[in-house]
């Protein structure tokens, strides 16, 4: 799913091979019910999977109706979380800033209007909207016009103060500085579509004759396109940006139209040339250049947009995975709770939510789970499960995770192509989580008898492909448990899927449909 360097290859075997030596201990049924010893015995052989014999396995299920343990191995033990780490994050972000909480984008006046001149600077201030579009800035240009403003004397001021100047994740793997889902993090930011990918920008190829076209979404001259590509029988092609810089070099042969997401640098300077293009199309005049900086106190406001709420901004946050909601979210509770739009003060904030939630055991080092130091247990993920079923706000978070086997892109999610066909589809609530060597599963399901369980199912530290398919079987036969009626039917066996099934591991991979 994502590039890895030699490095983490090789310490990813030193770790597999050392857990190897000590294997995990299957899990025995505390309650002595056979439909629980069933369930027990089954999910065992599930985890026998030849693909973890020399990784690491640890699963928790819980009754959500009385909170006894019907399954656990390796319940205490840290394991890195993936995506997984959303379900803190999402769950802060509901209880800290509320299910109404917005974003605002404002335009500012940073001096005297003198009939329809602006004597002194005109200023763009953002607090992180990941959803902020072109059209967005568009229409607060339009804004700006019909207040009259015709000419501003000054700069154009890009204002991001709302956060800290820290881009990056101090953990993220330097490969991925490029990729739309490790986009760097800017109180001013753009997205180019609805899926709300903040920082990034779509670049598209596609055969002219015979040559390559290249275009992006939004259309922008703030990347510098270097088109190397040639028209050939099919498209292989390498759309890639060099790293700290804005220069995208593409090679290959493209065949059929192509589509690649490619994180900008400094996306507070490319949100700023979207706002100030805008300008100039409605007809205002800047005469000073882009700077960045804090707007005047005593700056006046001229129009502003706000985002949607975060109870809809959960779902494309949720049911894609989106890493950048998740960072962009953890930065804004730091900024509400102590006045610092920082990592660590919103890291702080969800460690704090978990805890004062009986949450125990829990290591976090972003909000997303790319850094592969996020460390949990499955106990501290179904404590959490728990813990929230009482909240104000928890239908609204729960509807948000993606649902298995359910087509629809932004119902199922990442879990639209997977447990079609069985008890576990339209049943399972659950949130998904991929690296390189990490496959992570936690969630609400109903059993056979209607009893809601939560589950935590993380895998670390395999070498073959991804095993997800072991989180489908252990997942289905949760939906088929049954305390008096054991169930035998469940394929034990793990499997690789068929080749001509959707790759797993890329569910919410771009341009992959998966």
């Amino acid at each position: 799913m994502r590039r890895t360097s030699a490095s983490l290859v090789a310490g990813a075997l030193v770790a597999t091979l050392a857990w190897a030596s000590s294997p995990t201990s299957p899990a025995t049924a505390l309650d002595p019910s056979p439909g629980v010893a069933d369930l027990v015995q089954d999910i065992n052989q599930i985890l026998g999977d030849s693909r973890l014999t020399v990784g690491r396995a640890a699963v928790v299920v819980k009754s959500a109706a009385n909170g006894e343990e019907l399954y656990a191995t390796d319940a205490g033990k840290l394991m890195t979380p993936a995506s997984n780490t959303k379900l803190f994050t999402s769950a802060a972000a509901a209880e800290t800033l509320g299910l109404d909480y917005r974003f605002d984008t404002s335009v500012l006046a940073g001096g005297r209007r003198v009939g329809s001149a602006l004597t002194g600077d005109l200023v763009l201030r953002g607090t992180g909207d990941p959803t902020m579009l072109a059209a967005d800035y568009d229409a607060l240009a339009a804004k700006v016009a019909d207040a009259g403003v015709k000419l501003v004397t000054g700069k154009l001021v890009a204002d991001d103060t709302w956060f800290d100047s820290v881009r990056l994740g101090q953990d993220w793997a330097w490969d991925d500085e490029t990729a739309y889902y490790a986009a760097q993090i800017s109180a001013l930011t753009a997205s180019p579509d609805t899926d709300y990918d903040a920082g990034s920008v779509i670049v598209s190829v596609a055969a002219d004759g015979d040559k390559v076209k290249v275009t992006t979404t939004p259309e922008t001259d703030y990347l510098k396109i270097v088109n190397k590509a040639t028209v050939g029988a099919e498209t292989d092609v390498l759309i890639e940006r060099q790293h700290s810089t804005n220069t995208v070099v593409i090679t290959g042969t493209v065949a059929d139209p192509y589509d690649e997401w490619v994180a900008v640098d400094n996306p507070t300077a490319y949100s700023a040339s979207l706002f100030r293009k805008a300008l100039t199309k409605h007809g205002v005049r800047v005469l000073g250049p882009t700077v960045t900086g804090a707007a005047p106190a005593n700056a006046t406001e001229l129009t502003k947009h706000q985002s949607m709420p975060l109870s809809q901004l959960l779902v494309p946050f949720l049911k894609l995975s989106n890493n950048m909601h998740a960072e962009i979210l953890t930065k804004a509770m730091g900024r509400k709770v102590s006045g610092q739009g920082t990592w660590s003060a919103g890291l702080k904030v969800t460690s704090d939510f978990a805890a004062a939630n009986g949450v125990k055991v829990l290591n976090l080092r972003d909000g997303s789970g790319l850094s592969r130091r996020d460390g949990v247990t499955p106990t501290s993920i179904t404590q959490l499960l728990l813990a929230v079923r009482g909240k104000p706000w928890y239908q609204t978070w729960y509807d948000a995770l993606p649902i298995a086997g359910n087509a629809d892109r932004f119902t199922g999610g990442t879990l639209r192509n997977r447990m079609r066909n069985t008890p576990a589809a339209n049943n399972v609530h659950a949130k998904t989580g991929s690296l390189t060597s990490v496959t992570s599963l936690s969630g609400y399901v109903t059993s056979a008898d209607g009893e809601p369980l939560v589950f935590s199912i993380l895998l670390n530290q395999y070498l073959s492909g991804s095993p997800k398919d072991i989180e489908d079987k252990i997942a289905v036969r949760l939906a088929k448990f049954s305390r008096a009626n054991p169930d035998n039917t469940v394929q034990l066996r793990s499997e690789t899927p068929a080749a001509d099934s959707p790759d797993l591991e890329c569910s919410w991979l771009k341009p992959a449909e998966c």
